[in-house]
């Protein structure tokens, strides 16, 4: 028997990796790092500071349910690499603001560019790789999340150190840049789905049989159809729980270790790159076990570890607090959007999937744009991150709660 040669579905999991790392990596994880110097910088206090970040996730909000049906309509690897040169832009933009209406609109614009970025990354996946693979590709390209994340952690506070005051309209002028770069690899390397390249599905029969049968692009009665799944509608439900708690962790987590607890900046940032560095592997291995025992099952463990992690910054305060949390959210941080993306790609099947996840993810997106404005308010009001993060403790149990009632289709719907 001839040895299978390498199917390049590798090569589009591993360039979506680089996707994350760019769009999630530098263009969301980072503002974290940034957010202390920046608020210094503009003068603004923490309830502006999370108007900030909303404008993040109304753009993400905006460009993920319309991204994934134009991904679907003209091709993953075109929409990917324009939304990330819209990112690369208003990155650098983001670094000359003086007042926080001009943030909030370049927040805004780049949380577009986000959202048409990373929801046709995350379907990839689905595009080529069979069901009882779809989780392990899938985490393999969330992995650029935690990338980012460390990638960003150890650039972001050399750079804001060595430009001083303004360092921190640099980290976005540098981070801006890197992720053009991306987008030049994405535009050279990505392709929208196996039958491009006369392949069919890794995992599937014949992966290499060629040529597969070509695919017709995705029309508005197509995405009326995804409309019609109740699954589909469930799966965002529960990811609107994850989108509302885990950006208040991840909005406040160095704010809250530096202004409230009085930890150096150094070692918060530590904490964060600790995060990063953990993330990475996390959603191989949430998807893997979501490969296992099922996409509702394991996102229930995923939302009792994360909740685990808010509980515990909250109310266990000195070292041991903020490291087993820290430790604890690295080991869960991106488990529910491999899980939930790979149960998009099982309901409505592997050519609606940026679709389908595209749709799913307006509701993570509705709790992701609320979450930092009712934190940051919350903290103005009570004095405390305490509440915001209990908050966030609160909503992950929910969220527990609606995972185990998820039930797997007998086939792809679509």
């Amino acid at each position: 028997m001839a040895p299978q040669r390498f199917h390049y579905g590798w090569v589009v999991v591993l360039t979506g990796l680089l996707v994350t790392i760019g769009a999630h990596g530098f263009g969301r994880m980072s503002y974290t790092l940034i957010l202390p110097a920046m608020g210094d910088g503009l003068h603004v206090d923490y309830t502006e500071l999370g108007f900030i970040a909303t404008g993040n996730f109304i753009g993400y909000l905006i460009m993920a349910l319309v991204g994934g049906f134009l991904a679907g309509r003209f091709g993953a690897r075109l929409v990917i690499t324009l939304a990330l040169l819209l990112m690369g832009v208003t990155l650098i933009l983001t670094g000359v603001a003086e007042t926080v209406g001009f943030a909030f609109f370049m927040r805004l614009l780049t949380g577009l560019g986000n959202g048409a970025s990373y929801v046709p990354a995350m379907a990839l996946g689905s595009a080529w790789f069979a069901m009882k693979r779809r989780g392990l590709a899938t985490g393999i390209v969330s992995a650029g999340i935690g990338g980012g994340t460390m990638i960003a952690s150890f650039l972001v506070p050399e750079i804001m150190k060595a430009y001083g005051e303004e360092g921190w309209r640099f980290a976005w002028y540098y981070l801006g840049g890197g992720v053009l770069v991306i987008a030049g690899v994405a535009a050279a390397l990505i392709r929208s789905r196996p039958e491009e390249m006369g392949l069919r599905q890794v995992g599937g029969a014949n992966a290499q049989a060629a040529p597969a049968p070509a695919q017709p692009s995705v029309s508005v009665l197509d995405w009326g159809k995804v409309y019609g799944i109740p699954r589909v509608w469930y799966l965002g439900v529960v990811y609107c729980m994850y989108g509302f708690s885990y950006v208040i962790y991840l909005t406040f987590f160095k704010a809250y270790l530096v202004k409230e607890m009085t930890i150096s900046a150094t070692e918060a940032d530590y904490l964060w790159a600790l995060v990063g560095g953990l993330s990475i592997f996390c959603g191989v291995i949430w998807g893997s076990l979501s490969d296992k025992v099922g996409r509702g099952r394991g996102a229930a463990l995923a939302y009792l570890a994360l909740g685990l992690s808010y509980l515990i910054f909250a109310l266990v305060q000195g070292r041991l607090g903020y490291y087993s949390s820290a430790i604890t959210f690295g080991l869960s941080a991106w488990s529910i959007p491999v899980i939930i993306a790979a149960a998009a790609g099982d309901a409505v099947g592997p050519r609606l999937a940026p679709a389908g996840l595209g749709f799913i993810t307006l509701f993570f997106g509705l709790g992701q744009a609320l979450g930092p404005w009712v934190a940051g308010y919350l903290k103005d009001v009570s004095g405390t991150f305490t509440w915001p993060f209990l908050l966030a403790c609160g909503v992950s149990l929910l969220g527990t709660i609606l995972s185990l009632q998820m039930r797997p289709p007998e086939r792809e719907e679509l």
